[in-house]
């Protein structure tokens, strides 16, 4: 009886976590050995396939956010992304997001009629390819144990990455789940070489 109520108040505790976090799947970002490879994916507003490298050069610094359109914790994370991209595209900063096991149609539904402010990219359309994907490989290198692995978020530097054969780079920025807003914003600032005080012109323009 007493195990029974301990795993009862335990499975509450834990309810109550979910709950207090809105279901949320925050991760930290850390850098990790992931021997991150080039691609050459579909673009998905109809142009010329989108090679990471080539995408990459002149920028200061990417994040490549892998989602699933149908993902409930990408479309928490989403508007994180998209407040990110828009106040430091400016400063070098730009955003891929890769669609991993949605439907054309499931993602123009997580976008909306407006599309992605960013640029979108697909690396698998199929629930079927989890097991399959580059995605899948870089989460178990990593120690992502969720099952889809939506949203997983990888930090490149274009000026560090290699410049020939097919990993980019031995070591990247890595969050395994949803961006903390505040730690990640930090960082990027401080690749961006904007100091903790400096303030963007569009905070300073004035009505």
């Amino acid at each position: 009886m007493k195990r029974l109520l301990f795993v009862v108040i335990l499975a509450l505790l834990s309810f109550t976590a979910a709950v207090a976090q809105g279901g949320h799947e925050y991760a930290p970002l850390k850098e990790e050995t992931i021997n991150y490879k080039d691609w050459t994916f579909k673009n998905v507003k109809g142009d010329a396939p989108l090679n990471l490298r080539q995408w990459a050069q002149g920028k200061k610094l990417v994040l490549v956010a892998y989602f699933a359109p149908w993902c409930v914790n990408w479309k928490m994370e989403a508007p994180v992304v998209a407040r990110l991209y828009d106040k430091y595209k400016a400063h070098g900063f730009d955003v891929v997001a890769v669609n991993n096991y949605g439907t054309a149609d499931e993602q123009a539904a997580c976008f909306g009629e407006q599309g992605a402010p960013y640029t979108v990219v697909v690396e698998s359309d199929a629930r079927a390819d989890r097991d399959k994907t580059a995605h899948y490989g870089y989460r178990q290198l990593t120690g992502d144990t969720r099952k889809w692995g939506s949203p997983y978020n990888i930090f490149l530097v274009p000026s560090k990455l290699n410049q020939k054969g097919d990993v980019l780079t031995e070591k990247a920025w890595v969050v395994g789940g949803e961006l903390i807003e505040q730690d990640v914003e930090q960082f990027i600032r401080a690749q961006l070489g904007l100091s903790a005080e400096t303030k963007d012109a569009a905070v300073e323009k004035k009505p």
